[in-house]
């Protein structure tokens, strides 16, 4: 990868002297000056329709912004990534997630092995107690059928499978799902309360089985289902995806239950390996298979594809173009579909974690703004939610607008009514409504101001054929690959978190003095907080 402040780079100055240019312009007048605008600005690739003309840039923005890629050294990264260079610096790791939906015959090294073979021998281990389950061939202790499944991690080992079994819902089999993952005490009493102990089986997905959270939780299930239960019945009921075989073995999991997790895969982008168990159990593994080969066409468009007909490529320098030249803080996620609610969430996480970093390659502080705040909600909840910031408030907030053309159920005139409000909000964040519209309808001219829409407001549109698991796996992928292009462009390693760390010494250490009588906290306020909560039983 190459190693370079991106302001010092000559596309970068030719961007912001073309910003001042362009800036205040109205995406309207682009329209009326090109009209081969959407055609230029709107790309097609398998079920996926992809309208990126209402945002506020011209061809010669994207232009730009392609140099820019093409200076940065976008074109090599991928190359290195695919490739299994240990791109993730701080960590000595490839990133080679994107490896686990591959689907092609060649070779994948790491460390001088090739990693192919172990994913093929997780993948069918996948399928083999997927397979088990949905059959009823994996009985519990009193020998009755398996009815329900909990998943308890955190992070990359609860959000991605969450989500992915929330879109694909759909599909999902007779087996009843549950996610556990926040330390909750009540949270996690509230489902267990739903689980018989003789029919349910728990997947503990932790890569060190040490982590607080999820070994709390994992604890606590055991001492619940040993009630009724004696410790040789644990092998029935529990399976680790981890790779520490010694924590694993004195839990009691028996080994045939155990996955292995792969240290050059993130947890935020681990949903494809064994942390998908579940999905593959949700929704069979026929259809967790067409979720991975989704996303591996999408990889291949990524790989292959020039950056001027790129959708991951595209999606990123537009977000570049919005955070660092207009200064806009926010992305707003939207999909037109209560399927994907947990979407907005994931990518969150998978954003914000990965691009939320102050120090470049160099070890160096940046001097321009990296990472975007990501957030949503589904439309048209959105709409009667916050919608009213988007369109009249003072911030600009550019928005993913996602889309299906076919309802699942085929309840046309749902989906005609949903598409309707779709379609509507993007065209009338962009025209908005001035004051001789108003008159026209003959509004009170006192109210003329409170009534009136900017308009202007960017969006991109993803209209696509069907929520299916191929499709789901290709959207997926398509905003991790935005995510590293961002990444590149901002030269910031993408795949480490260490951000993520000194919260968790410090809960480990402050849990010593809650369970103990001295408070010796320096902070006075920590002190006070310490001292407020142990007096709770006073």
């Amino acid at each position: 990868m190459k190693n370079k402040n991106p302001t010092k780079l000559k596309s970068w100055k030719k961007i912001s002297k073309y910003f001042n240019l362009i800036k205040d312009k109205n995406v309207i007048d682009f329209f009326k000056e090109n009209k081969d605008r959407l055609k230029k600005m709107s790309l097609r690739w398998e079920d996926f329709y992809f309208d990126f003309s209402k945002n506020r840039l011209d061809e010669k923005v994207l232009e730009i912004m392609k140099d820019l890629a093409i200076e940065a050294g976008l074109t090599e990264a991928i190359d290195e990534c695919f490739n299994g260079k240990k791109i993730n610096i701080t960590e000595n790791r490839s990133v080679l997630h994107y490896a686990l939906r591959d689907f092609s015959d060649k070779k994948i090294n790491y460390n001088g092995n090739d990693v192919i073979p172990e994913i093929k021998y997780v993948r069918n281990k996948i399928k083999e107690v997927s397979n088990k389950l949905t059959n009823g061939i994996w009985k519990g202790y009193t020998g009755k059928n398996i009815t329900h499944v909990v998943n308890v991690g955190i992070g990359g080992s609860d959000l991605g499978p969450k989500m992915v079994c929330e879109a694909l819902s759909f599909y999902k089999n007779h087996l009843k799902t549950f996610f556990i993952s926040n330390i909750d005490g009540d949270h996690i009493m509230e489902i267990l309360n739903k689980c018989p102990r003789e029919t349910t089986l728990f997947i503990i997905v932790s890569k060190t089985f040490t982590t607080q959270e999820t070994l709390t939780n994992a604890n606590t299930i055991r001492s619940w289902f040993l009630k009724d239960a004696n410790k040789n019945d644990i092998s029935k009921h529990f399976i680790a995806v981890s790779t520490n075989l010694e924590k694993i073995n004195e839990f009691g999991i028996d080994k045939e239950n155990i996955f292995p997790m792969e240290d050059w895969v993130g947890g935020r982008f681990s949903l494809w390996s064994a942390v998908g168990l579940i999905i593959s159990i949700s929704i069979g593994y026929k259809n967790f298979e067409r979720l991975l080969k989704g996303a591996y066409s999408m990889d291949n468009h990524f790989k292959k594809a020039p950056f001027e007909e790129n959708i991951p490529v595209i999606m990123g320098l537009i977000s570049i173009w919005y955070n660092n030249f207009y200064n806009a803080q926010t992305e707003a996620i939207i999909p037109y579909t209560e399927y994907l609610k947990y979407f907005p969430k994931y990518l969150q996480q998978a954003s914000m974690e990965s691009n939320g970093k102050s120090t470049d390659r160099n070890g160096e502080s940046v001097n321009y703004q990296t990472g975007t705040i990501i957030w949503g909600s589904t439309g048209t909840n959105a709409q009667h939610a916050f919608f009213q910031l988007f369109h009249q408030g003072t911030k600009l907030i550019p928005t993913d607008f996602i889309g299906f053309k076919k309802s699942l159920y085929k309840q046309h005139d749902h989906q005609d009514k949903l598409i309707a409000n779709f379609i509507a909000q993007t065209e009338a964040l962009m025209i908005g409504k001035n004051k001789n519209e108003l008159l026209n309808e003959k509004v009170p001219y006192n109210l003329l101001p409170y009534r009136v829409f900017k308009g202007n407001k960017p969006s991109t549109t993803i209209l696509i054929e069907k929520l299916t698991p191929y499709n789901m796996g290709a959207l997926i992928a398509a905003y991790e690959h935005k995510i590293f292009t961002q990444g590149v462009l901002w030269n910031i390693f993408s795949f480490d978190q260490w951000g993520v760390e000194l919260g968790k010494k410090l809960a480990t250490k402050l849990l010593k003095i809650i369970t103990t009588e001295a408070n010796i906290h320096d902070s006075p306020s920590t002190k006070n907080l310490i001292n407020f909560y142990k007096n709770r039983l006073s």
